[in-house]
């Protein structure tokens, strides 16, 4: 493969079959298994979020301002982590990483933290820590996708059932789908199934992903208003595009001239 000049490529000794990283424009990505990016950090601005799916993924502000824990499934290049750990200083965060190397690659090429009282990471099977007994979590967020397709086990009913039995009263799961994926629909579906509650669809920015919401307890029938009022001020408070993100959910989700239905 040829790149051009200001392309740069690194090829990780222990983990070359499995992640590399590279760079341009002043923009380094991690590519686990192929080419396709999986996490990309601005080197000029480490902890915000490049790239527009983790934008969109911090939609659940929109329905939960202030969560207190949060787990993640899926470090990747830290992103959405370092984003919550360094702006949203109350919450505890808590990530599961199934292999190691990219734990190892995320902390030397992309600033992610060492563990601290609110900031801890585990090696581990994402299906099998969610289902484990635990503290509750706020806010469960995945992103489980390799360079070809999503976790098998990170997409079948019996995960999104323990999902929602780890939430706290109130609880959001957060879910990156690939829209192009074969088993989206059936994907949905589960979702929907284990989460009857409620879910949202969020197309992100650039098309393909899906952002899914899903709420353990209904949220009720949010006033298209009350959004974009809360959409401008937690733009103010993120830099992130919520006044967007409202938009977009009137693309995939049941709404009227008011109200948006879950």
């Amino acid at each position: 493969m040829k790149f051009l000049a200001k392309w740069r490529m690194r090829k990780l000794a222990d983990a070359a079959e499995t992640a590399h990283v590279s760079e341009k424009f002043g923009v380094r990505s991690l590519h686990i298994g192929s080419d396709t990016i999986q996490s990309s950090m601005r080197l000029a601005r480490p902890n915000d979020l490049e790239l527009s799916y983790t934008r969109s993924m911090m939609g659940f502000l929109l329905f939960n301002e202030r969560p207190a824990r949060v787990l993640l499934v899926g470090l990747g290049g830290g992103s959405l982590a370092k984003f919550i750990y360094h702006r949203l200083p109350w919450v505890t965060l808590e990530i599961v990483e199934v292999n190691p190397r990219v734990i190892a690659i995320a902390r030397q090429y992309f600033h992610v933290p060492h563990d601290d009282a609110r900031f801890t990471v585990v090696v581990g099977n994402g299906a099998e820590h969610v289902a484990r007994d635990g503290r509750g979590a706020d806010v469960i967020a995945v992103d489980g996708y390799d360079g070809e397709s999503q976790a098998a086990e990170l997409s079948d009913a019996v995960f999104y059932d323990a999902c929602r039995m780890r939430l706290n009263t109130g609880g959001i799961l957060v879910v990156n789908l690939w829209g192009s994926d074969r088993k989206f629909g059936e994907t949905l579906r589960r979702i929907e199934t284990a989460f009857p509650a409620g879910t949202l669809c969020l197309p992100a920015e650039k098309p393909g992903n899906i952002i899914v919401l899903a709420f353990k307890n209904s949220p009720g029938i949010p006033r298209w208003d009350d959004l974009a009022q809360r959409a401008q001020e937690l733009e103010r408070l993120y830099g992130l595009e919520f006044p967007r993100f409202v938009q977009s959910l009137r693309k995939m989700n049941r709404h009227d001239e008011r109200h948006l239905f879950i």
